[in-house]
This record gives structure tokens, C-alpha cells and sequence, in this order.
């Protein structure tokens, strides 16, 4: 998938790079969108107990309670994890054309974003105030701008170098929002 896109994988190719016999995938997939389906599921479920693992509550707030999010996310624009990147964006983009496959990413994605959600509350600055509304907004953001990251990660771009920098703008951005007047954290 991420050396050849959606329409380059077939039963064959798998059944090659997987070094299993010619058949095998057609076995357990037996059309090419039931073989993409199950792709985008896998790279959902990868995608989603990394997350997971990186939010995990350690009782961690300020700049410091993102850096898991930020490890994994600036390992995903290196190999072998650039792959799946490459993979899960080439599946999002192909199921604008055919819809089965959004059910894939669509099932996990209040789950995402209930675990960005929490990565955002940790990062409120200490004191904050921050309305349910802005929390929210913040989620949205943050969320976007990972996004964004991860897309530049897929085509070989690395905007962001460090899970250091990544926390460092994350906070910026949650305590931007929120109207923190640290100026470590802008």
C-alpha cells in the first residue's frame, strides 16, 4: 500500500510480500475491497493502541503530559511506522470513492477524539479556567494540526524534528487557546 498506493495492491502482491503462498489472501479476503477493508481496519487498530499506549493517565499536566503523543506521532514519520502513515492516508483518500472503507476509520473516531480530548485537559495550564467550548476548540486544533504533521511525515516532509518540539507545540497551542499568560509556553 504505501509503495504502491490502493490501486497497486492486490491478493497477489500480498500473498508475495507476506512470503505466503498464491492464494492465501484471497483465502481470507476474498474481493479487493474486502483486502482493503481489511487493511484499513488493521492500520485502525494499529493506530488506535498507539494512542492508547501514549494517553495512558500517569497523573502527568503542563508541557510534559503530551510527550508519549508526540513520541509517536514523530515516529510515525520514520520507517517502518511511515509506512503505515503513508498506507492509512492512501486508504482515507480511496474511501472518497468508495465508501465501505470509511466505516473503518469512522468507528474509531469519537474514541480519537476522546483521547486527544484527554491529552488536552493534561495540557491545560495550571489554573486554567478553560470553558467546556474551548476544551473543544482545542481538541479540534490539536487534532488538525497532528493531522497535518502526519501528512507531511507520509510524502518525506519533517517539519517537525523532535517529540520535544511537537509537546513544546502542543502546549503552545492548548495554552494559546486557553489565553495563558506563561510565556514559556507561546
Amino acid at each position: 500500500m504505501a509503495d504502491h498506493g490502493a490501486n497497486g495492491v492486490t491478493h497477489r502482491k500480498v500473498d508475495r510480500q507476506a512470503g505466503v503462498p498464491d492464494g492465501t489472501t484471497s483465502f481470507y479476503f476474498r474481493t479487493r475491497l474486502a483486502l482493503l477493508r481489511g487493511v484499513a481496519e488493521r492500520v485502525a487498530e494499529l493506530d488506535l493502541a498507539d494512542l492508547r499506549s501514549a494517553t495512558q493517565p500517569n497523573g502527568a499536566r503542563g508541557r510534559s503530559a503530551s510527550s508519549e503523543l508526540a513520541k509517536v506521532v514523530v515516529r510515525s514519520g520514520t520507517e517502518p511506522w511511515r509506512s503505515r502513515t503513508k498506507a492509512r492516508y492512501e486508504l482515507m483518500l480511496q474511501s472518497g470513492r468508495d465508501p465501505e472503507l470509511v466505516d473503518a476509520f469512522e468507528q474509531n473516531l469519537d474514541l480519537f477524539t476522546q483521547l486527544h480530548r484527554d491529552i488536552v485537559l493534561r495540557l491545560q495550564p495550571p489554573g486554567s479556567d478553560a470553558t467546556e467550548g474551548v476544551i473543544e476548540d482545542e481538541t479540534l486544533v490539536t487534532m488538525m494540526f497532528v493531522n497535518g504533521l502526519l501528512m507531511s511525515f507520509a510524502r518525506g516532509d519533517r517539519p517537525v524534528r523532535s517529540a520535544a518540539e511537537l509537546d513544546r507545540l502542543l502546549s503552545a497551542i492548548v495554552a494559546g487557546m486557553t489565553g495563558s499568560t506563561d510565556p514559556s509556553l507561546r
